[in-house]
């Protein structure tokens, strides 16, 4: 059997990330007709979702202080649970979205303009990290940590600022669903 080489996953990467962010579009255009009546626990998805990014948020951060520590294994369990639960938060998401129309933000102000600059970068970032994350782990799991590193230094601090605007987002929109 052959081995996927760097170059190939590369391409497998960023096919799915792609793939997740033209789903994420049409689903946040409202191309697709959802069903109009859905289950209840929708409706807490937003607050899940805001759970799961701040939890990754602090994972990263424990996992960041672990490698420094010379705790190679705590390091790669902690990055491993917080790939799976962003892999949650990221279904959940689509689902949640397929159901659900786009909330509007209601504040005005400076506020207002802070919440859309931390919404619009956020949403540019979640785009962009994901291929990083997918190589990041690539190559640890493969064993060539001199380009793992290298990845990092950007996967990480990007990673970090979308899972802890992913929460700050949510606090600043919650006050305006309508359920």
């Amino acid at each position: 059997m052959r081995k996927i080489n760097d170059k190939v996953f590369f391409k497998i990467a960023l096919t799915i990330s792609i793939v997740v962010f033209i789903l994420v579009v049409i689903l946040n255009r409202r191309i697709l007709n959802p069903p109009t009546e859905f289950p209840d626990f929708i409706y807490h998805l937003p607050k899940l979702h805001a759970t799961i990014n701040g939890i990754c948020s602090a994972l990263l951060l424990i996992s960041l202080q672990a490698i420094r520590s010379g705790k190679i294994q705590l390091h790669k369990i902690l990055n491993i649970t917080t790939f799976v639960l962003s892999a949650i938060f990221l279904i959940s998401y689509v689902v949640y979205h397929f159901f659900v129309p786009e909330t509007t933000f209601g504040g005005t102000g400076t506020l207002r303009h802070f919440y859309y600059f931390t919404l619009i970068t956020h949403i540019i970032l979640a785009a962009c990290v994901l291929p990083l994350i997918l190589l990041s782990f690539w190559y640890a799991l493969n064993d060539n940590f001199i380009k793992h590193r290298k990845i990092v230094r950007y996967t990480f601090p990007i990673w970090l600022y979308v899972t802890t605007t992913g929460v700050l987002v949510y606090l600043m929109i919650q006050p305006y669903y309508s359920f």
